[in-house]
């Protein structure tokens, strides 16, 4: 195959790509930019057009990944070191050479997690060659993380033809969307089949953007992985307070703190201000600005106004190892008042649902029940609300347990745990490498159910994409979510359907929020 085979024309113009595998014709396309860097007088602004170019630009290396902590040690989700830069609005394509493609393929558009604050495009475990291999075009879209991504402040909303600010993480994907609007065709991918993707924030981000007017036409199937984003917004629904807290700290010594002096503060010193004050911890950094998210998505779902779209949505049944902080010192009497306190005269059914956990010791209650409201349930009520509106949702549970290995770090797996590589039951997370069907490519640590199940879960995926129905030939049904029976596909290596997982738990749980829901 010849050069011009690995040229392609978007609208800002010709760049060209590298063979991921040649025999297939799989081709990728890396760092392409779809903004212009927001840096300068750009940081904290909507995604700005990209200038245009006329000569042939290299898409063969990876942009950088947004600012963001780096070399921390945290379990499955260390990262390492690695370049990072503010200049981060890059994207990347995998799809088949034009002489392999005979019609437009379905899209597929991947945001990663990190809780909105750390993460990256480029991880190995989100190569999209194996998944291109399958019919689809996918897409993996950087957006700004942190304080770039998500900080408010009421100076920025000032300024704002909206008078928002905050959610610019946001704003960075539904510009990636567009930019797929705009260019896919080029790459063989259907701009009219596009399938957005993600886990963890990634995930929280698409239920935001199913709650956005501004992601009107982008997108027409989504696949939530293990977090929707249903929280109240009780206190400072903008962001605003948090962000003036952040910019007092920054600039203790200025009064009337203006964009400009926001700009003007370097990078690592905004970096370091936002762990050391606690700005990036709390219910998430997704605000509700009165643009992007005019109202806390709780309500737009509760209402039926979400995108009616197709969904397939699940959780991992360990979600919360390593994640959620777990009081091993809680007392039966702490227990009990956090029972009360949470969940008021349904304290005594929810103690009853979990006296397995509770047997352990009051604080792995504590943890669980913590984990199934973040997790578990959070995806049924997204199923939920999506069958109340008609739209078919898939919802599945994976309890098939993987290895624990640093997902992101492919040349240093390893994690020492005392148990064993398998010991930290279905964690979040580990369901990417089956998505993608990357198992096996690093570490001595995969089975031959490894390799059944990634090839189940990534066919799944891009069936879905494909149809809006994940059912596989060969493979138990999966039928479409339904409120009264709350039937759930199982991701474990028998792979059937069941009418509800965790169901005593979760049932309970629900029973006590939506007593209380708008």
């Amino acid at each position: 195959m010849n050069e011009q085979t690995l040229i392609r024309d978007t609208l800002s113009g010709p760049i060209r790509g590298l063979w991921a595998d040649a025999d297939q014709g799989i081709a990728a396309f890396r760092g392409i930019p779809f903004a212009k860097p927001p840096v300068g007088e750009l940081r904290w602004r909507p995604p700005a057009p990209v200038e245009p170019w006329d000569a042939v630009r290299s898409a063969e290396n990876f942009g950088p990944a947004c600012y963001q902590a780096t070399d921390m040690e945290n379990f499955v989700w260390s990262r390492g070191d690695f370049p990072n830069s503010e200049d981060c609005l890059y994207l990347n394509v995998w799809g088949q050479s034009k002489t392999h493609a005979q019609e437009p393929l379905p899209v597929m558009v991947w945001f990663h997690g990190g809780a909105h604050s750390v993460g990256f495009t480029h991880a190995p475990v989100f190569d999209g060659t194996q998944l291109a291999r399958k019919g689809v075009v996918v897409v993996s879209v950087n957006y700004r993380l942190g304080p770039w991504g998500f900080f408010a402040h009421p100076a920025l909303s000032a300024e704002s033809e909206h008078g928002a600010s905050g959610n610019y993480g946001l704003l960075d994907k539904l510009a990636g969307l567009q930019w797929v609007q705009d260019n896919i065709r080029a790459f063989g991918g259907d701009p009219d089949n596009v399938t957005i993707f993600g886990q963890s924030a990634g995930s929280m981000s698409i239920c935001a953007l199913m709650a956005s007017p501004l992601s009107d036409g982008l997108f027409h199937k989504a696949i939530g992985q293990s977090a929707a984003y249903f929280g109240n917004f009780a206190t400072d629904p903008t962001g605003e307070a948090r962000g003036s807290r952040l910019a007092e700290h920054l600039l203790p010594q200025q009064q009337d703190i203006s964009a400009q002096d926001l700009r003007a503060i370097g990078s690592e010193a905004l970096l370091q201000a936002s762990m050391t004050t606690g700005w990036d911890t709390g219910r998430g950094l997704i605000t509700v600005d009165g643009w992007v998210v005019p109202k806390p998505p709780i309500h737009t779902f509760a209402a039926g106004q979400q995108t009616p779209v197709p969904i397939l949505v699940g959780s991992l049944a360990n979600e919360g190892v390593e994640l959620l902080p777990l009081n091993a010192n809680l007392s039966i009497e702490q227990f009990d008042q956090f029972l009360l306190n949470t969940f008021g005269d349904f304290a005594d059914q929810v103690k009853t649902a979990y006296r397995e956990e509770l047997a352990e010791s009051p604080g792995v209650a504590q943890h669980r029940i913590g984990d199934d409201l973040f997790m578990a349930l959070s995806m049924r009520r997204w199923a939920g609300y999506q069958d109340a509106i008609d739209a078919p949702a898939y919802l599945y549970f994976m309890d098939y347990v993987p290895p624990a290995f640093r997902i992101y770090q492919f040349d240093q797996p390893d994690l020492e745990l005392p148990g064993g590589v398998r010991s930290a039951g279905a964690y979040h997370s580990g369901d990417l490498a089956y998505v993608f069907n990357n198992v096996g490519q690093t570490g001595d640590f995969w089975v031959a159910d490894d390799f059944v199940m990634a090839e189940r879960i990534s066919n799944y995926w891009t069936q879905f994409a494909k149809t809006g129905n994940p059912n596989l030939t060969g493979e138990p049904p999966w039928q479409p979510y339904a409120r009264q029976t709350h039937n759930t596909m199982l991701l474990n290596v028998d792979g059937n359907q069941v009418p509800g997982a965790l169901a005593d738990k979760l049932n309970v749980l629900s029973a006590s929020i939506e007593s209380r829901s708008p």
